[in-house]
């Protein structure tokens, strides 16, 4: 049985696959050629990222197709439902690349907090001819201790940033629609750890209380962060968005970064990816990278891994 695995696979992934009696093929196939492909090497499984989509067209003409697979938490590339009512599985890993995600934000806010992405521009540029007055224009920096980090989302992603934000000795206030409260666990060296329950809150208090925010919500129809909610917030508020390109108005926060109501703003995703506008590539105050919340070599064997052991769980249960 082969398994297409578009957007690349981790070695541990093609091991355990292997292992359990699959051929995987891991060329990059055009997104125009995807469903064609699939049908000229009789493939029953396609597991893609967020680059590869599969649509209706692509469900429809597939008839051997038994398992769509995403390596990570978001599926907006996928129709889901519609695969799903076709009898075609949809699996996703949303536990393996939680805590790379969580790393990401605290890269983004330690940056903007202490103007890292500015300075790795201007050093290289006034380095030598301009030390002090760079050391300067960076002597004003913020801890992240004591000072309250809003996250807009509390599943798995959420929690993880929950967890790096309460070691780091901040103060969490959460909001999601779905998750009333959540116990985060921060294990020590010598195998101690402390639990703390979390609840979360209204938006509204989220945004009002908020020294740090951060997005963890899946694609929306409309903007979670827009001109009214930026108009709640503490003026300096620093955000962060490693969750998907259109929940953050980037016109609004090109504005509250203008006129000051927003400190600085750390961008994994963008409305217009892969081609950000450039007024947020040339921001001096954004923090900037593309698309990697879960690019990292632990979280992708982890990804693997999970989707490995979901295969092959249906395929050999179903005996498909």
């Amino acid at each position: 049985m082969k398994i297409l695995a578009n957007d690349g696979i981790s070695k541990s992934g093609i091991k355990a696959l292997e292992k359990g009696g699959f051929e995987v093929i891991t060329t990059k196939v055009a997104q125009e050629q995807v469903a064609n492909y699939i049908n000229s090497n009789n493939v029953s499984v396609i597991l893609v990222r967020s680059a590869t989509k599969v649509r209706q067209d692509i469900i429809d003409n597939c008839p051997s197709l038994k398992i769509i697979g995403r390596g990570g938490v978001g599926m907006d590339n996928i129709d889901v439902e519609y695969a799903r009512s076709k009898g075609i599985h949809v699996i996703n890993t949303p536990a393996s690349s939680s805590e790379s995600v969580a790393e990401l934000v605290f890269a983004h806010l330690f940056t903007g907090v202490r103007f890292l992405h500015d300075a790795n521009r201007n050093m290289p540029l006034e380095g030598d001819s301009n030390f002090d007055g760079l050391k300067k224009a960076y002597a004003n920096g913020i801890e992240l201790r004591g000072k309250t980090l809003g996250i807009i989302g509390f599943g798995k992603i959420g929690q993880a940033v929950a967890k790096m934000a309460v070691g780091l000795g901040m103060k969490v206030i959460a909001s999601d629609k779905f998750v009333g409260k959540a116990d985060v666990r921060v294990d020590f060296y010598n195998g101690q750890f402390i639990n703390v329950e979390i609840e979360t809150e209204p938006l509204e208090d989220l945004l009002r209380h908020s020294d740090f925010i951060t997005l963890h919500v899946p694609a929306q129809d409309t903007y979670v962060i827009d001109k009214d909610e930026l108009a709640i917030m503490k003026d300096n508020v620093g955000i962060i968005n490693c969750a998907r390109g259109g929940v953050l108005n980037e016109v609004a926060l090109i504005e509250a970064l203008e006129n000051n109501k927003v400190l600085f703003a750390g961008l994994d995703v963008f409305e217009k990816e892969p081609s950000p506008e450039i007024q947020i590539l040339m921001h001096p105050r954004i923090s900037l990278t593309p698309h990697i919340g879960a690019a990292t070599l632990e979280a992708q064997d982890r990804i693997g891994t999970e989707l490995a052991e979901q295969i092959i769980s249906i395929l050999k249960t179903e005996k498909v």
